[in-house]
């Protein structure tokens, strides 16, 4: 079965919790915007932001068992939080499960919630809308929301320090892909 628009939202309905799925056509919504503005990919970027959270909602050791067990997946998640996991074992569950054979669409899934080094447009945009949706209430989502208005590369650096920032105050290890995600922003935007 090909793995398209209706076919994703039907995945997604089954997976999550309703208030998620909500989260999940906000998200899908803000993608398609930040798309339209930036030059990705509308189809890429559908199917992307609707199936973002697919593994959201999969037991713990299950995500522990594919992490140690996958190849494509980095063992160093199993270092931080548990929140980290969905992502990138979302992108090999759906190739697995749903047959998703897009990268690009599968890269933007799995670095949805960390960022990574050298972004492309696709991962940018859904890393970005995930965390500016409309139903995100936390200090700093405003300002981002505002500057991604102008400029995509700014509001992902804002996006990302404010996320290292969060985990700083809590105590609590920042992933390297985000950092990574941050640093390569910031030569970014200081060539531009």
């Amino acid at each position: 079965m090909k793995l398209d628009r209706d076919r994703a939202i039907e995945l997604v309905r089954a997976s999550l919790k309703q208030e998620r799925y909500e989260h999940t056509l906000r998200v899908t919504d803000t993608a398609l915007e930040l798309a339209a503005s930036y030059g990705a990919d509308q189809k890429k970027t559908e199917l992307a932001a609707i199936l973002h959270d697919y593994a959201k909602y999969r037991d713990k050791d299950e995500m522990r068992r594919w992490i140690n067990t996958e190849s494509r997946l980095p063992k160093d998640l199993l270092d931080y939080h548990h929140e980290l996991w969905h992502g990138p074992v979302g992108a090999v569950l759906l190739h697995k499960e749903a047959g998703l054979e897009d990268g690009e669409v599968a890269s933007a899934i799995a670095c949805h919630t960390t960022g990574k080094a050298n972004m492309n447009t696709l991962e940018k945009v859904i890393f970005l809308a995930d965390y500016i949706e409309p139903g995100r209430k936390f200090p700093g989502v405003e300002e981002v929301r505002k500057t991604a208005e102008e400029d995509l590369d700014k509001a992902c650096l804002q996006a990302a320090q404010n996320t290292i920032f969060f985990l700083m105050s809590k105590g609590q290890k920042v992933y390297p892909d985000t950092l990574h995600n941050y640093n390569d922003l910031l030569q970014l935007i200081k060539q531009k």
